[in-house]
């Protein structure tokens, strides 16, 4: 049993990782700006918190073995966020990433693709920002885990593969991953960490 805070617990991929952590028998706790939107239940505190405060952030991880950030990161600011889990002390630090900054192929980012979206241009651009600060960070033992290119909610399988920097594609040539899988394999990594200070990603 750990205690892990959750960043941004409300949202499509952060109320997941709250699930998952719990049906593990973890103590969770969920912060985030509108905690209306976290149900209650045994094992969980909910915290109203600003993730761009880093006097009102540090605090509240304090104590905590592991933190997952599922902000995002147009939304937040990433020496912000690196800050307030340095103060804290919290021992891990794992980010939602995104597929952007994933290598479609050798020497190419998804990002830098004709078919990756417009619309996710900017979001992903930031995920980018945010790795290559963490990979800046000697103090911190991060790990960030990137979704394939879709990214959506679905079934908890259980059944998925892991890559590093590469976008991984089924042989039908699609790429993708649920929300509720992705929670499965993040909540692995921090119970059976393999990619401290590495990125690493999921799919089918």
């Amino acid at each position: 049993m750990m205690k892990i805070a959750i960043i941004g617990a409300s949202g499509n991929v952060g109320s997941r990782l709250v699930d998952e952590a719990l049906s593990r028998g973890h103590i969770v706790t969920a912060i985030a700006r509108d905690t209306s939107k976290v149900l209650a239940r045994d094992n969980l505190s909910a915290v109203v918190g600003d993730a761009n405060t880093v006097g009102d952030l540090a605090p509240k991880l304090n104590g905590h073995d592991a933190v997952i950030s599922s902000v995002g990161f147009r939304a937040s600011n990433p020496d912000m966020l690196i800050d307030a889990v340095l103060q804290s002390g919290v021992e891990r630090y794992l980010v939602v990433g995104g597929a952007g900054s994933l290598y479609a192929e050798p020497g190419k980012l998804h990002i830098d693709t004709p078919h990756f979206p417009e619309f996710a241009r900017e979001e992903a651009l930031k995920g980018k920002v945010l790795l290559e600060k963490l990979k800046e960070t000697p103090r911190l033992n991060w790990t960030m885990l990137s979704p394939s290119a879709l990214f959506t909610a679905g079934e908890r399988t259980g059944k998925f593969r892991l890559g590093q920097d590469m976008l991984l594609t089924s042989d039908k040539g699609k790429s993708w991953i649920s929300y509720e899988d992705y929670a499965v394999a993040l909540l692995d990594e921090i119970e059976n960490p393999r990619n401290v200070r590495q990125r690493f990603t999921v799919g089918y």
